[in-house]
């Protein structure tokens, strides 16, 4: 080969290496404020990259317009100046993850914030990532107990479900999602730790909020399989927008491991508002109500990550409870519709029904689970099939009753067992029940045994009888836990309980 030819084959292979370098290239500010940044001469960046500020402060990049880029900044905006050097890092933005985090409040980039020293995690993931695909996936077949009785025998909710919780503000929307977090204690197999790790997301959440929270969930022993992922109201917009992402990324380690995560975004509205904010300052186009066109595409991108794994992919869940405030019960607006669509049912709490003493205030006639009785075990559909349909007949006959003197015995019945059973569903708070209470507690009710008390007896029937088959049924119950159904023999045993202890109520 000519030395001609040996100098030109080296010049081509040189100037290729060359192109897959990336050279450092830096960029300046020409305006900041408000929690975003206008930079020019970054011609090589990408959307959701990492910008680094000359003081070290990083930014993401949001806009990518055709003489400049809009970025948002991550921490304080006031120490960005106009004319301050600015740097590509050419990385996505990504949290720390793993086991290092259960018992840990962390802020959207995954930093500690709790006082208890430096995260020890090695790994990490992109906050944004891809959702599983239909072949990764396999139909939501185990149920995720939340102990709240209404839930687990009407709307229950399974491992890989998105169930939107939905109502007014002050309605018991973050009392319901505390109670789930409190029941994965419950629901441990004997002699395993940890069987579903818990991630609670508060967004735009006063700091005295999410320190009660943090309260009750350590005074209950749950935070040793749970994570705080905090953006309180007072923390810029760009950590408000990012951390669900952030706390998605954290699950879903749990599930691409072969284990079982539960996601709470507490709550999406109060997202939706932050990622409003920041479109308004990059002078993007306002739509419907002043959010962006994309609005849509924030939140699916968001929940469409949690899934059922298939067995081939280890048959991890991450499943996702997203939170969203209606204002005056409109559950028509924009975003609850948005959410409505993207998600596997909703749990509607209703007002009314809370100013009226039903806790937890859910409406049974406008939710919904849209997996049904495949998240459910075999035990609560046997007592829990009539459940539904005896309450909605309660609640027509109801509204019909009032303007009628006289009603024939069926329709009295009827309103009679309705009222036992509305009365029965009530629940403390952050007082969740295991399954075979649950069970042993709808029996009671949709076998007919409460029709004849009164109606305020029926909360104290209720718990008492509770104590009474834990104390002499014992092995009845441990046979319904076990094997998720009930068998003759315990069907004739929770009879006579119940029998046995309705003489005893009444001898009181």
């Amino acid at each position: 080969m000519a030395k001609e030819e040996i100098s030109k084959l080296l010049q081509r292979k040189i100037e290729a290496f060359r192109g897959t370098l990336r050279e450092e290239e830096y960029g300046e500010v020409v305006a900041s404020g408000d929690g975003v940044a206008t930079v020019v001469g970054l011609s090589r960046a990408k959307v959701s990259e990492i910008l680094e500020f000359d003081n070290g402060t990083k930014g993401i990049v949001l806009n990518l317009m055709e003489d400049h880029i809009g970025c948002v900044v991550m921490g304080d905006i006031s120490s960005v100046t106009e004319g301050q050097k600015v740097k590509c890092t050419g990385s996505i933005i990504d949290v720390p993850v793993g086991a290092s985090l259960l018992g840990r409040v962390v802020n959207s980039l995954g930093e500690p914030i709790d006082g208890k020293g430096p995260i020890a995690s090695k790994e990490k993931r992109f906050i944004e990532s891809g959702a599983p695909s239909v072949v990764d996936r396999q139909p939501v077949s185990e149920p995720l107990q939340t102990g709240i009785k209404a839930i687990d025998s009407m709307i229950p909710i399974g491992r890989g479900q998105r169930e939107l919780i939905i109502g007014d503000r002050q309605t018991g929307k973050t009392a319901i999602v505390i109670d789930t977090i409190l029941n994965q204690k419950n629901d441990l197999p004997a002699g395993r730790q940890g069987n579903v790790k818990c991630i609670y997301v508060a967004v735009g959440q006063k700091m005295s909020t999410i320190a009660s929270v943090l309260m009750v969930l350590e005074e209950a022993g749950a935070m040793e399989y749970t994570t705080i992922v905090a953006a309180p109201a007072d923390a810029p917009s760009s950590m408000q927008y990012l951390a669900p992402y952030a706390g998605c990324a954290m699950g879903e380690y749990y599930m691409y491991k072969g284990e079982h995560a539960l996601v709470i975004y507490d709550d999406l509205s109060k997202h939706a508002v932050s990622y409003r904010q920041l479109s308004l300052l990059l002078r993007r186009p306002p739509g419907r109500e002043a959010y962006p066109g994309d609005i849509f595409y924030l939140h699916s991108r968001l929940l469409e990550r949690a899934a059922k794994l298939s067995e081939e992919l280890g048959g991890g869940s991450l499943t996702a409870l997203p939170i969203v405030e209606t204002l005056a019960g409109d559950i028509s607006a924009y975003i609850p519709t948005n959410i409505i669509s993207i998600t596997d049912g909703q749990i509607y709490l209703e007002s009314e029904l809370f100013y009226a003493g039903t806790r937890p205030a859910i409406n049974a006639g406008l939710s919904v689970s849209r997996v049904g009785g495949a998240a459910q075990i075999k035990a609560m559909k046997q007592v829990a099939g009539r459940l539904r349909l005896d309450l909605a007949q309660y609640s027509e006959l109801a509204a019909f009753a009032q303007f009628s003197s006289e009603l024939d015995n069926a329709t009295k019945n009827q309103l009679i067992r309705g009222e036992r059973l509305t009365e029965l569903l009530k629940q403390g708070q952050y007082a969740p029940l295991d399954i075979a209470e649950q069970v042993a507690s709808i029996f009671a009710g949709v076998r007919g045994y409460l029709d004849d008390l009164q109606k305020e007896d029926v909360r104290s029937f209720g718990s008492g009888l509770l104590t009474y088959l834990k104390t002499y049924y014992y092995e009845t119950m441990q046979d319904i836990r076990k094997k998720k159904m009930i068998s003759e023999d315990s069907e004739a045993k929770l009879k006579e309980a119940v029998e046995k202890y309705k003489n005893i109520f009444r001898s009181k």
